[in-house]
């Protein structure tokens, strides 16, 4: 992925969010037709997200989208919405209804990037916008957001150099990563390696199906089967999800202790694998300056305004060149920082975090 302008911080997409918001807000009703011909707030954007194995599309994706539409059309917007379930042909598919159901705008969050393409076409073809969220499909979309892709590898990689600290040439360690069909895990991938080339020993690394836990279960069984329990010194592992099956299978080989592991998207059990100590990391992603950057240029886009003053980046995608984009950094989560990330941020509450079992552990790190 090319990328130009530079990288701006979260501060300044969401002042960028918020003054143009004033500007979408002043548009009179119109009678909503498809495509960016709507003049008013009673449009309909489409949102697809890709899957229901990673907590945050059902708990934060899809909420924080659907109360900024609300906002910003003065509650006469109307958010229509489907979940693929890791399924690409479901996805082209709901796309298609969507197009019949005339929406003006669509969201999509691809479950291939490539799959998606002969969907983004047709609904190009009947003049319906296309914003990709959090995966860079390919086909004609019209504009991006996401996190940027490759810092958030390079912040897990790094997070893990620093834990192996003196340790780092010792032993090998594992990379598991994440789906093939998902654009953004090549870019994780490539972070990780441009922090770990040469400064670590890979023994295995494996792009793990469909991003599910229960094969990056097998991945790590597979590795410890390979190189030995006593030889792996660190697991970088592209998400959370993956990093509790990879615990799992690190636990039933008896691996004690437990090496640092790696991970991403700041889910529940995630955090709670941080404090008590078996997970190393996780990579927080503000969530709401993404799903408002998607809102925001959604509704513009439906509604022929300009989105020029929301962009941050520009980038380019296998088959389009030139997409307007907001990328918003991500944030090395450790037990050192816990409560000033998810805690006060209001991601989370310390007695969602803090179960009987975590208790001793929440006090320890100052979470009371």
């Amino acid at each position: 992925m090319n990328t130009h302008l530079g990288r701006a911080a979260v501060a300044v997409v969401a002042s960028a969010i918020s003054v143009s918001l004033a500007a979408c807000g002043a548009t009179e009703d119109g009678d909503g037709r498809p495509g960016g011909s709507a003049k008013g707030d009673a449009i309909k954007v489409g949102l697809l997200l890709p899957e229901n194995q990673t907590a945050r599309y059902e708990k934060f994706d899809k909420p924080l989208i659907e109360r900024e539409v609300a906002k910003l059309t003065r509650n006469k917007g109307q958010v229509v919405y489907a979940n693929a379930a890791q399924d690409a042909a479901v996805q082209n598919s709901q796309v298609e209804k969507m197009i019949a159901n005339k929406v003006n705008v669509l969201i999509i969050d691809a479950v291939d990037s490539k799959a998606i393409a002969p969907a983004v076409k047709k609904a190009k073809d009947a003049g319906i916008p296309v914003v990709a969220y959090d995966r860079l499909a390919e086909g004609p979309i019209d504009a991006y957001t996401s996190f940027d892709n490759e810092d958030v590898g390079k912040v897990q990689g790094k997070a893990l150099l620093d834990a192996l600290g003196d340790k780092a040439k010792d032993g090998q360690i594992v990379m598991v990563n994440g789906s093939v069909t998902d654009p953004n895990a090549k870019q994780f991938k490539s972070g990780a390696h441009f922090v770990l080339d040469d400064k670590v020993n890979i023994g295995k690394e494996y792009d793990t199906v469909d991003w599910k836990p229960e094969n990056a279960n097998k991945n790590m069984a597979a590795a410890i089967a390979a190189l030995g329990k006593g030889k792996i010194v660190g697991v970088y592992s592209a998400n959370d999800g993956m990093a509790g099956g990879i615990i799992t299978a690190l636990k039933a080989a008896g691996v004690s202790p437990l090496p640092p592991v790696t991970g991403q998207d700041a889910e529940l059990a995630g955090v709670q694998r941080v404090v008590a100590g078996e997970q190393f990391m996780s990579v927080y992603k503000r969530y709401a300056p993404e799903a408002a950057a998607a809102a925001e240029m959604a509704v513009a886009l439906a509604q022929g305004e300009k989105i020029d003053g929301i962009i941050n980046q520009i980038v380019d995608s296998p088959t389009t060149k030139g997409v307007r984009a907001v990328l918003v950094p991500g944030v090395a989560l450790t037990k050192s920082n816990v409560k000033s990330t998810v805690v006060d941020d209001g991601v989370y509450t310390v007695a969602e975090i803090c179960t009987d079992k975590l208790r001793a552990a929440c006090e320890e790190i100052g979470l009371k």
